[in-house]
């Protein structure tokens, strides 16, 4: 039988856009992926809200985690690389999408599912004093901090459609229940529910009336003000929140992509396919010429079949589907408590039992999401060597450091080997780059090299090129050149130029930024994706080594620690994906001015596959002299204490919490253990400048933190809450 994970990647399929279609395909390619085709979705954050959930939000009966739909634990699942940004254009002469800070992306097959807004462009002060109900996860974050508030409030819906009812229902509601209701408004430029029937409306209108809803139909709303809206016949509207829901917006980038639109929307056939054959269109964003709807969240979900079946289709050459949209569907209208209105081919029902039954059909929908099925790892022959399970053990080997050889281990391999007498090699005991001196010039060298961790070649370039520059600033050398070195997976050609074209971009990018030139390195082929580089820096004055620490000495850290459990738990789906997100951009984040600021510490070292307590052994040893670290005082990723409390563990922390057992540690302090890529700088400092120095850090951007003191006591490493 022949291993479908090790077949070549050939084809690129780009999502445009965390829609309701999209996660819906995300998660049927996750039951059955396509060989051959390398996925990726681009998404401008980890999660992207449910629409069909957010009037119970506003109104309180749902926290903001359940709103959510968690992208990159999903993509995780379907085997997809996540891109978190906003895409603004694609090029389908080209085939590539543009997203701001990173090369263009590729694709073979593309489809787009961004939704709409509801921005207002065209209206004065909206853009300034108002919150576009659209897209869902700004609104949500802004309501939720003004809902928090005590004082008295006054709110206003611009939009008189269901959508608009459903909100300022639930925001009188839940200002209602917190004593803080002033007053709530609901403003229209024609007679509102217009895409209702005649009993609808009017269970609809009464729901305000019982709410404290004040109705204005038939207004022209002149300017919004910061604190109220004015009318064009001169009344003033108080309103301390004011948001929209009127109509269904395209984004504006959509009218320059090329593509046939339709008021801005996104042309599409039968098939979902766009104007271009290899461009797919869903959801709101889309315009179904072949039979005109409005805008639903039911369509988009029913438009996921036939959209999974055609992008797989059109890869491997199978015939296309065609969506037949239903005529009507059943309209479920929250009316701010837990009642709601339903209605359907004119037949109207209203109360708790509807909010019940809304309430049910949109957490199913939420559990696809939520519940994924594990997929089982396959069996192991029948007949193998001894010891094949331990070796395996019981969970995916973790990349970045988690897959690096334990302190003991390579430590003792490094004594064994024969010591050089060349004069121009200087030995630094424990550290690991090289000092050698060239015509009088001090340089250091250093190599190091990552297993994946992310499906994306661009992030993961950047944090193996900023975790390899990591000795040469924890030396306080400047960097001078890099060579690469590259294993991709197997893939066609195409792809494998498209793969190096992002890596070697990103790298270069980064290289620059830290004063050094990419002068050259190696490729091949393999099983997974491996990132490495060597790195020389120069040294205008003695290097920072890891011996020189004095007792007394403070302990400074620059970044927080935890991505070891984060990215296991990550490759498990336990972690949440906005924890993810957070851990990848402070492994993205250089050293290089941190190093600047840190140039006069007696020593330090970067903290990486050992661990922040493995890293800080080595200075106590090189150093003669021990330390005290303040566990209290150590900065954490977000997620990384509570994924540690219910027993996630990288692959390395067994080999790094073995080389202090004496250290009685449980639950989050076992982080202390975590192996770290591209981690912070520790350093020891003289006490005196080290508040100086902590201020200098964070005005620079680093999550910087003193966590302790080196002690005279010789290699003990002791622990405090304080």
């Amino acid at each position: 039988m022949i291993d479908t994970s090790r077949l070549p990647l050939t084809r690129d399929l780009v999502l445009i856009g965390g829609g309701h279609t999209h996660a819906l395909v995300l998660r049927k390619w996750g039951m059955s992926p396509l060989p051959g085709a390398r996925l990726t979705v681009i998404n401008p954050g980890p999660t992207a809200p449910y629409s069909g959930m957010l009037p119970g939000f506003v109104a309180g009966h749902y926290g903001r985690e359940e709103l959510d739909i968690d992208l990159v634990r999903l993509a995780r699942f379907a085997g997809a690389r996540v891109v978190l940004g906003a895409a603004e254009h694609i090029d389908t002469a080209a085939q590539t999408v543009h997203v701001p800070g990173r090369p263009p992306i590729a694709y073979d097959v593309a489809s787009v599912d961004i939704g709409i807004t509801s921005a207002m462009p065209e209206l004065p002060g909206f853009a300034e004093h108002g919150i576009p109900a659209k897209p869902l996860g700004q609104f949500a974050e802004t309501w939720a901090a003004f809902r928090e508030g005590d004082s008295p409030a006054h709110v206003a819906v611009i939009g008189g459609g269901v959508a608009g009812a459903e909100l300022v229902l639930a925001m009188a509601y839940a200002l209602r229940s917190r004593g803080r209701l002033a007053q709530a408004t609901l403003i229209d430029s024609g007679a509102a529910f217009r895409a209702i029937g005649t009993k609808a409306r009017q269970t609809l209108r009464r729901a305000l009336v019982e709410q404290g809803v004040r109705l204005e139909e038939n207004a022209t709303i002149e300017r919004i003000k910061k604190g109220y809206i004015l009318l064009a016949d001169g009344r003033e509207i108080l309103s301390d929140f004011t948001t929209g829901a009127a109509g269904a917006r395209p984004y504006g980038w959509l009218a320059d992509s090329g593509l046939d639109v339709q008021d801005g929307f996104i042309r599409v056939s039968e098939t979902l396919q766009s104007s271009a054959a290899n461009v797919f269109a869903a959801g709101d964003c889309a315009h179904m010429e072949f039979a005109p709807r409005p805008k639903a969240g039911v369509y988009a979900v029913r438009q996921a079949p036939v959209l999974c079946h055609n992008l797989r289709a059109l890869m491997t050459g199978d015939p296309l589907r065609r969506y037949k949209p239903q005529k009507d569907y059943l309209k479920l209208i929250s009316m701010g408590s837990k009642e709601a209105l339903g209605e359907r081919f004119g037949a109207t029902l209203s109360g708790p039992l509807m909010w019940s039954w809304k309430d049910r059909i949109d957490q199913a929908f939420m559990e696809k999401f939520r519940d994924l099925p594990a997929m089982e790892p396959p069996d192991l022959p029948a007949e193998h060597t001894l010891d094949m399970e331990q070796a395996l053990g019981a969970k995916p080997m973790c990349g970045g450091c988690g897959a690096k050889v334990g302190r003991d281990a390579l430590l003792g391999t490094l004594a064994g080997l024969a010591t050089t007498d060349r004069s121009d090699i200087t030995p630094l005991p424990g550290d690991d780059a090289a000092l050698l001196t060239t015509g009088g010039a001090r340089q250091v060298i250093s190599t190091d090299h990552l297993r994946s961790f992310t499906n994306d070649p661009v992030l993961m370039s950047r944090i193996a090129a900023i975790h390899a520059l990591g000795d040469i600033w924890a030396m306080g050398a400047k960097p001078q050149a890099a060579t690469a070195s590259l294993i991709l997976p197997r893939m066609s050609s195409d792809l494998q130029a498209r793969t190096l074209a992002e890596i070697m971009g990103a790298a270069s990018e980064v290289m620059q930024q830290a004063g050094a030139a990419i002068v050259g390195g190696h490729t091949s082929l393999g099983d997974e994706l491996t990132i490495g580089f060597t790195v020389t820096g120069l040294c205008p004055r003695p290097p920072v080594t890891l011996a020189g620490a004095k007792p007394g000495d403070a302990l400074i850290l620059t970044k927080p620690i935890g991505s070891g459990v984060l990215m296991a738990a990550e490759m498990t789906g336990d972690a949440r994906g906005e924890w993810i997100a957070s851990a990848l951009d402070l492994m993205s984040q250089p050293q290089g001015t941190a190093s600047g600021l840190l140039q006069n510490a007696h020593a330090m070292t970067d903290v990486t596959g050992f661990g922040l307590l493995g890293h800080l052994l080595g200075i106590c040893e090189a150093s003669g002299a021990g330390a005290q670290l303040c566990t209290g005082r150590i900065p954490l990723m977000p997620g990384a204490a509570e994924l540690a409390d219910r027993g996630i563990r990288s692959s390395l922390f067994a080999a790094n919490q073995a080389a202090l057992a004496e250290l009685n540690t449980s639950g989050w302090q076992e982080l202390l253990f975590d192996p770290q890529t591209a981690g912070g700088l520790l350093a020891a400092v003289s006490a005196e400048t080290a508040d100086d120095l902590l201020g200098q850090l964070r005005s620079a951007g680093y999550p910087a933190a003193r966590i302790g003191k080196m002690t005279a006591t010789q290699g003990a490493i002791t622990l405090s809450s304080q």
